[in-house]
């Protein structure tokens, strides 16, 4: 993903909320996480998802628990959209499908591991 300013700003404004929620120990909508930053634009969510992603990456890449993790879908009871395991898989982070109990165990391992450490005052260090 080639960022632009907009987009490292809204990264930032994405990991600030996302530390928050980790903080509080709570997960949050992709729905309310962008009106939370005020994404901008149509699509926002598709968007949003897109630059969660790339979180994801840079924090992988870091060796970092992902702070995506907090972000889910309404419509997947609480856990992040498929595409969170896809990449997951994709990065070698996880080996397993992208729904059912095994997805869940994953998500809940990532959750626990991202409030722990985000909800701490962990920092993101890397590129």
């Amino acid at each position: 993903m080639n960022e632009t300013s907009e987009d490292e700003a809204l990264i930032g404004a994405l990991r600030q909320a996302l530390t928050a929620c980790a903080a509080a120990g709570e997960t949050i909508s992709y729905r309310d996480l962008a009106q939370r930053v005020a994404f901008p634009g149509p699509h926002s969510i598709h968007r949003l998802t897109l630059l969660l992603e790339h979180m994801i990456r840079e924090d992988h890449d870091a060796g970092q628990p992902l702070l995506a993790a907090l972000a889910v879908s309404r419509a997947q009871n609480g856990m992040p959209g498929r595409g969170f395991f896809q990449l997951l898989t994709e990065l070698g982070h996880y080996d397993g499908p992208d729904q059912g109990p095994q997805a869940a165990a994953c998500h809940a391992r990532e959750l626990e591991l991202a409030v722990g450490y985000w909800g701490q005052g962990g920092s993101r260090t890397g590129p």
